[in-house]
């Protein structure tokens, strides 16, 4: 295999989510099999060392001072620093191929601009809905909203869905206009969808079907190690592990656990955590575990008779429904987003998202249900490989 110099851009270089982990997985797998990797991303305290930090771009805050969001809106446009030094590292480097990962706000599309006028192959995986929705996340009060793909962005602004701020929303919209389909069409040559449906709504927005390439997340091979450390036995007990807000569903979910005789354990934190567990102190068959390590995340889904993705937003390939599925946890999903895509009559029971009558009805199948839980671990551990999503997006480079 042809060894490629590969740059990998994303905004933090530190686990902040499942974007970073990605991209850092991939870099380091990248570097196994022999490509020369760099990598550029924004300036941050709590970035970890990767040899390349003195070539990013000088970090932006939309908090606080007017200078810090004027900055930062600058950086929206592609405006200021970001163009040196990305030009540099492009200059010094030399890649073959750039791929970008979540970019947006605090980098920007520019880099994509930059590194085709270098010659290189662009590669853009995409972690959210940012390019057909300037809000990032399909949502209008609280529910799933396509307003904006296929009849342009506008509406981000009418209903002012960045943070209900008119201004926020504004430059939500004025970056759309400028980072629009046909200019990041002409810069990108592939654009990784994690999810089947993520790539329908590109096609919805007029995408280039011929740009669009499917490409599952991977499991972070350290969570494999240590769902392998976990002592077999399964207790009773089912489980959620994610953020406790509203487009989780996870007061939907509450709202049928207490209902149940069955026992939830809820892992993770969150804007509603407070008001869930005053809610439901009263519930002995709720219990609420709070933010747990990974260690802990694994001890909890590798024991759990099943584990519960009740969201009410379209989750593009979300790695709480891998990750359980990797410690041999069957899933009951929402309909909704990209979770169906990853489940089966083997490995997990789909409802109607927000509806509790079918949620309550998919808990009790899945508790009656005799699930192979070795067999649903050893195909997850296939399926959501490192390795797999390394040939997959080798493929894309053109390797």
């Amino acid at each position: 295999m042809e060894k490629k110099r590969i740059l990998i851009a994303n905004k933090f270089y530190y686990p902040r989510g499942g974007d970073c982990v990605v991209a850092m997985n991939l870099e380091q797998l990248l570097r196994e099999q022999g490509h020369e990797v760099a990598v550029f991303a924004m300036q941050h305290p709590e970035n970890v060392e990767s040899g390349w930090n003195g070539y990013y771009a000088s970090q932006v805050d939309f908090a606080g001072s007017i200078g810090n969001k004027v900055r930062a809106a600058k950086r929206l446009m592609g405006w200021g620093d970001i163009k040196t030094s990305f030009n540099r590292i492009l200059d010094d480097f030399k890649p073959d191929i750039v791929h970008l990962h979540n970019i947006h706000s605090y980098l920007s599309p520019v880099l994509a601009k930059i590194a085709k006028c270098h010659g290189c192959r662009v590669v853009w995986t995409l972690h959210d809905y940012k390019l057909v929705c300037p809000s990032y996340a399909c949502l209008l009060n609280g529910k799933p909203c396509e307003k904006c793909i296929g009849h342009g962005k506008a509406h981000v602004l009418k209903n002012r869905c960045m943070k209900g701020s008119l201004v926020a929303s504004a430059l939500a919209w004025l970056e759309a206009r400028k980072w629009n389909r046909s200019v990041l069409e002409s810069y990108t040559d592939a654009f990784i969808c994690p999810s089947n449906f993520m790539a329908s709504k590109m096609k919805k927005d007029d995408f280039d079907p011929e740009k669009l390439h499917v490409v599952c997340n991977h499991i972070d091979p350290e969570k494999l190690r240590l769902y392998d450390s976990v002592g077999a036995g399964r207790e009773d007990y089912y489980v959620y592990v994610g953020r406790l807000s509203p487009e989780k569903g996870v007061e939907t979910l509450l709202n049928v656990a207490s209902k149940l005789p069955c026992n939830l354990k809820v892992a993770g934190d969150g804007p509603l955590m407070a008001t869930l567990k005053q809610q439901y102190s009263e519930n002995s068959n709720i219990e609420f575990c709070g933010r747990l390590d990974s260690k802990q995340v694994a001890e909890l889904l590798s024991k759990a008779q099943f584990s519960v993705m009740p969201s009410e937003c379209y989750d593009n390939n979300p790695l709480g429904v891998i990750e359980s599925l990797c410690a041999g946890t069957p899933v009951v999903g929402a309909r909704i987003g990209g979770i169906p895509e990853l489940l089966d009559e083997g490995n997990g029971i789909t409802f109607a998202s927000g509806n509790r009558d079918d949620l309550a009805s998919a808990i009790n199948q899945a508790f009656s249900t005799q699930w192979h839980y070795s067999s649903i671990k050893e195909a997850a551990g296939v399926r959501f490989s490192l390795n797999k999503h390394l040939e997959q997006v080798m493929e894309i480079y053109g390797a």
